[in-house]
Order: structure tokens, then sequence, then C-alpha cells
């Protein structure tokens, strides 16, 4: 277990960081008028934050959303989503970071939204998504942005590897760090011997008395996509449980640290990460569709903002993001083993959610990402009330930790 002082559980904004200059815009208020300049959103993004359309980025139109961007020349900061997400999910922390005189740039990464150029065809090129290439993403849109460099690179559930692995490789460009939900455990070795030995995770999950399967290698399967896109109860309704029951508003997310990776200790974990065999994700989370009053009462994640996820992703598909699950399942990220020996270097931060179980679902990510994986490691920090969407779910917290991070 790591020292009591090496985690910060954070339970309320302080008044200076209310009184300092950036409070004003950590929660915009609801915008009077529809947002023009924003390509979905339009009734709940508010007027300082735009879109755009970058072509040439690695043979992607990236579609990004923008704010503090008037004055030029301030200094940049990259936020990166993750699964099933959109650039949207910054929403709530862009105005706060723009008041803090930041240049603030959330794209939709490949895969997702208004981002066009990728292949989300099954047996297309899978391989544009393993994890170098999504850096090579972003490195082209720096360049095409015209930036130099970025003061920090901040990744969400997938989007933290990416970040991790950004500043890992292109420290000169991306100056610091800060990782959410998901920890970073360094690279992988390929002398290293094998973390489990004998019959397969797989086989051991099957035949536990009561028979389960991980959630990564269930999302690389070919029905998964059809399986969420085609539901019965509908891609609103799927979402809005999916959220739910990864939120702090599910009560019976109250994560704790596993001993190893194997059968016993992974079926500890939640069903919508090791799932029953014979269940699809839509039927796993079906079963915790929340309440009428439920959904009135969550306040991080309207039915109007639910609309943009679930439109933008009837259009889409799932499967541009499940492509970044069969890399990992499918070893298309070998090439990592190149950067073994090496660590993150560049000042790095942790924020996820007291209630996120992400945080301990690989066994021993969460210890070895402060004691050997970040050379400059500057904190994690664990928000009460909040659960996997942490920016979404307390976004005062988070932006008062991105604000001290970056300064």
């Amino acid at each position: 277990m790591l020292p009591k002082p090496a985690i910060s559980i954070l339970r309320a904004v302080t008044r200076r960081q209310f009184q300092s200059g950036f409070a004003a815009g950590l929660v915009p208020p609801a915008p009077a008028a529809r947002n023009l300049n924003v390509l979905y959103g339009q009734s709940t993004l508010p007027p300082s934050i735009r879109s755009r359309l970058i072509p040439g980025v690695n043979g992607l139109t990236m579609h990004l959303l923008e704010a503090g961007y008037e004055p030029a020349g301030r200094p940049a900061v990259l936020l990166l989503h993750g699964f099933p997400e959109l650039a949207y999910s910054w929403r709530k922390v862009m105005p706060a970071l723009a008041a803090a005189g930041f240049h603030v740039i959330a794209p939709d990464q490949r895969g997702y939204g208004r981002t066009t150029g990728w292949d989300g065809r099954y047996d297309g090129d899978v391989a544009s998504f393993r994890f170098l290439n999504l850096v090579r993403d972003l490195v082209a849109l720096l360049a095409a942005l015209g930036l130099k460099s970025v003061a920090a690179v901040i990744g969400h559930d997938f989007g933290s590897p990416v970040a991790a692995w950004s500043a890992l490789i292109r420290p000169d460009l991306f100056r610091s760090a800060v990782l959410m939900s998901a920890p970073f455990a360094g690279p992988p070795s390929p002398s290293a011997p094998a973390a489990f030995t004998g019959p397969s995770i797989h086989a051991q999950l099957a035949a536990l008395p009561r028979p389960r399967k991980h959630y990564q290698w269930y999302f690389s399967t070919r029905e998964a996509n059809a399986n969420m896109l085609k539901c019965p109860q509908g891609v609103p309704a799927f979402l809005r449980a999916y959220y739910h029951m990864k939120s702090a508003d599910w009560k019976r997310n109250q994560p704790h640290p596993l001993r190893s990776w194997t059968a016993p200790e992974l079926a500890q974990l939640p069903t919508y990460y090791v799932m029953d065999r014979a269940k699809g994700m839509a039927e796993t989370v079906a079963a915790e569709m929340p309440s009428a009053a439920q959904i009135a009462a969550c306040r991080w994640l309207t039915d109007e903002e639910l609309r943009v996820y679930s439109s933008e992703f009837q259009r889409t598909g799932f499967q541009g993001g499940l492509q970044w699950y069969r890399c990992g399942t499918g070893n298309q990220n070998a090439d990592l083993d190149l950067f073994a020996g090496r660590a993150l270097d560049v000042p790095a931060t942790f924020i996820a959610g007291k209630g996120d179980w992400g945080v301990y679902q690989r066994p021993g990510n969460f210890e070895r990402m402060q004691s050997t994986a970040c050379t400059h490691f500057r904190g994690a920090h664990l928000i009460d009330g909040a659960g996997h969407w942490v920016q979404q779910e307390q976004p005062e917290r988070v932006a008062a930790l991105l604000v001290a991070a970056l300064r």
C-alpha cells in the first residue's frame, strides 16, 4: 500500500481557489442562446467555446473544441477524452482553464465524433488506432495549429495512456501531463516474465461459479458495436445506464485495490468491467437503468447533454472507439516495447473519482505510476463524490486541481 500522504482525497474547493482569478469560469451558466460556432452541443456549450475542423492531421480532418483562443500567444493545454466520450466531455472545465489564461484545445480523437478520415470497419485498418499512431495524431495536430509545445496534455480514461505516451515520447512538445482515471504503469518490458501463468485468465473467468468475461476482450469482438448501437432500449437509454453505472450515483461503486491479475480477484470488479459471460454490455447496464427521479436529479449529465453523446454515437457507431481496445487485446501495441526502461520524465499528476474502479482495475498500476513510471510525480488526487466521469461529475474540483498543476 502507498503511504497516506501520497494520495489526496479532495472534498471541497478551498476559499482561496474560489477567490482566485479562474473561479468565475468553473461552471459556466447555461447559454442564453444557441451557440452556432460549434458543431454539436449548440444549446449547452457557452459562447466562449468554438468548433474548428483542422485538415491534414495524419490523414484526418480533426474536429476540436477551443476556448481561450483570444488573445493569441497563450500557453496551450490539450484535453483528450476516453470511451464512450467526445471532446464535449471537457465542456465543464474548459471555461475555467481559459479564465486561468490558457488556450484550451479538446479534439474528437481518431474514431470519434466530427473527426473524419478514420476507418470504422471491423475488418478495416485497425493498426491505425495503435498508441504510436494516436501520438502521431497529436504531434500532427500541434504542427497544424502552429504550436511548438503545450503546457500540458491532459487525458481521461483511454485518453490517459495517450497523454502519458505522448509526454514520454515527446517531452519537448508535451511539457507536463495530467492523467485521469487510468493510471500509467510505464512501458512494457519484453524480457519481463508473464504476469499470469497457467490457464488463461479468460478460461479462469469462464470457469468461475458465476462465469465471467473481461470487458476489454468483449469490446474487441465483432458483435460489440451492434450490441450497443442496436440495443432494444436504444442508444440514449444505453448510454444513460452506462454513464450512471460507472458514476458515483451508483452506490455499489466502492473500489479498493486488487491483489493480483487472477480470476477470483478480478471477479470483485463490477459487471461493467468483468461481465457475466452470457451478456453483452447493453444487457449488463440495462439492469441498472436509473429511475426517472434519479435522472431528474442528475445535474452532471442532463438529458440535453446526454442527447449530444447519443446523437453522435448513433451517427458514427461505437466501432471507432472499440478499435482502440482491439489494438490492446490483439497485441497491435507491441512496438511500445521499444521504450522499455524509459519513464515519464515530465511533471505528472493523477486525478480520479474516489468511486472510480478504473483506478484499480489493473492490479499494481496505481502504485507503479507513483513509484517508478513517473520520475516527477506531483500527486494523486481522489475526488469525493465522483466516479469514473470525474471532470463531468465534479468539474469545480477538477478545474481547481488542473489550474494548480499547470501553475
